[in-house]
């Protein structure tokens, strides 16, 4: 299947192609997390993304990968989409298991790969129709297209899909009614992730502010996402209708959609995410205007709480520590936070996954490299297992971890401090330079190393890693690498 497009015709890919023309529409993000709760909804996929993902605990860092990841696949350099596609599948290929009725889920498995691209372009079409702004034929036809192309990129071809557009609709209203369930991994998303959403780092010191914003637009989200869903779904996944509730979802999709009246370039996707994980003491020139406002939410949090009721909801913000110095997290903290990546409130190999993958997006490794990092955290997670693990279950629970008081600096963790520098030195000279150290830690060098002289050496580096991971320190250069929301 071509992906270029024909002579005359526009390219799949690039930015003539539909699908880049919604990246930075904000309904958009609406049709987003319909389609991922649709993809949740399969049985295969629903369990993959309770043993492997991050979307519970670390959803803004989740968000801000997926949108890098779908840029690379989308643009129009057929290289980059190449090597993301490669760096996806290799990903893919490491995610296998059973789900708790002991049925297998592999995530290479090509159909259900294929059901993820049909629920993106389901959605898209969804998304225009529930605007008021409906596709004609050719153009659906137009961007079915794309979507099968962006399948092609990744499994080589896309005969997992229908060629024809009429087919397709078959195929996915068959699917609604015979594959999808209500499981564990969809409820998550409509009933727990919207009303326990982290804050994102620019709201990070306000946590009263975006505990209160979180209590109305949460449920109103997870409202409007089950609204939209196909009827088929919700009815067999035994979803509540509430009175309104399709008024007020179609409202908002029209909503969003004004924003096409708004000058070209005022909404872009890609400084929003970027703003939303930027943290306001980075180097970035963004973060001036980041620090601005997160000094403005502070204040209105504060407001807000001298005008809310004690209830006992409401948590106090904190002091403006930031930058004062470091402080030390509780065993509890340091297992919640940095620990249990997936948030399942027990420390497995997933977790020590997850950590990997994040290091490897970061520092955008190839083989074998990438390879090289993974087994080192395989490594230290068969040294925590041996360790912490007293009743045997094959994972580690967070009162396992907090009674051992474990220092967590043996051997394997060592390898992963020396694997993790290997891998950030990309010109092997022995240090990390100021380019080197801002692609894995995303800012200048740190306020703590104070004795760089412009480089960071693998015996500093080693020891702060060490330090962080076994002392349970906060405040460093290493907190927002595992730690981020």
């Amino acid at each position: 299947m071509t992906t270029t497009g024909t002579a005359g015709e526009t390219p799949l890919f690039g930015p003539d192609s539909r699908f880049s023309g919604f990246f930075d529409d904000p309904r958009w993000a609406l049709a987003i997390i319909r389609a991922t709760v649709l993809e949740a909804a399969h049985p295969q996929i629903g369990a993959a993304l309770v043993d492997n993902s991050t979307f519970v605990a670390h959803p803004w860092r989740r968000l801000r990968n997926t949108f890098l990841s779908m840029r690379r696949m989308f643009g129009a350099d057929p290289v980059v989409r190449e090597r993301e596609a490669a760096r996806l599948n290799r990903l893919h290929a490491r995610m296998s298991g059973s789900d708790y009725r002991g049925r297998a889920y592999d995530a290479m498995d090509r159909a259900t790969r294929a059901w993820v691209v049909a629920t993106l372009f389901e959605s898209a079409v969804t998304m225009c129709r529930l605007s008021g702004q409906p596709l004609d034929q050719d153009t659906m036809e137009r961007m079915y297209a794309e979507y099968r192309a962006f399948l092609a990129a990744l499994d080589g071809d896309a005969s997992e899909l229908p060629e024809d557009l009429d087919d397709f609709w078959r195929y996915f209203d068959r699917v609604v009614e015979d594959e999808l369930e209500n499981t564990e991994a969809a409820r998550v998303i409509l009933y727990r992730l919207f009303d326990h959403l982290p804050a994102p780092a620019l709201l990070d010191g306000a946590p009263t502010l975006w505990a209160a914003g979180r209590a109305v637009v949460g449920p109103l989200l997870g409202a409007i996402t089950v609204a939209s869903l196909p009827e088929a779904y919700r009815r067999r996944a035994g979803l509540p209708e509430m009175p309104g509730v399709s008024t007020l979802m179609q409202g908002a999709y029209c909503a969003a959609g004004l924003a096409r009246f708004l000058p070209e370039g005022w909404i872009n996707a890609e400084s929003i995410v970027e703003a939303l994980s930027l943290s306001p003491d980075s180097d970035d020139p963004r973060a001036r205007t980041v620090a601005a406002l997160a000094a403005r939410m502070k204040r209105a949090s504060a407001l807000l709480r001298l005008l809310t009721p004690l209830s006992g909801v409401l948590h106090p913000d904190p002091a403006p520590s930031a930058g004062v110095g470091e402080s030390r997290r509780s065993a509890e903290e340091f297992f919640r936070d940095v620990l249990d990546q997936t948030g399942d409130g027990h420390l497995d190999w997933p977790d020590l996954a997850a950590m990997a993958r994040e290091l490897c997006t970061r520092l955008d490794l190839d083989e074998p490299e990438e390879t090289r990092l993974y087994d080192a955290f395989a490594a230290w997670w068969r040294e925590l297992q041996a360790a912490l693990d007293t009743d045997g279950d094959g994972r580690v629970s967070a009162e396992e971890y907090a009674a051992a008081v474990p220092s967590l600096a043996g051997p394997a963790l060592i390898r992963v401090a020396e694997v993790l520098f290997d891998a950030t030195d990309k010109d092997g000279n022995g240090t990390i330079d100021a380019d080197e150290y801002r692609t894995l830690f995303r800012t200048a060098f740190h306020r703590d190393l104070t004795t760089t002289d412009g480089v960071y050496s693998q015996s500093a580096f080693v020891s702060d890693f060490l330090s962080f991971m076994s002392g349970r320190r906060t405040n460093t250069a290493y907190d927002p690498l595992l730690a981020d929301a």
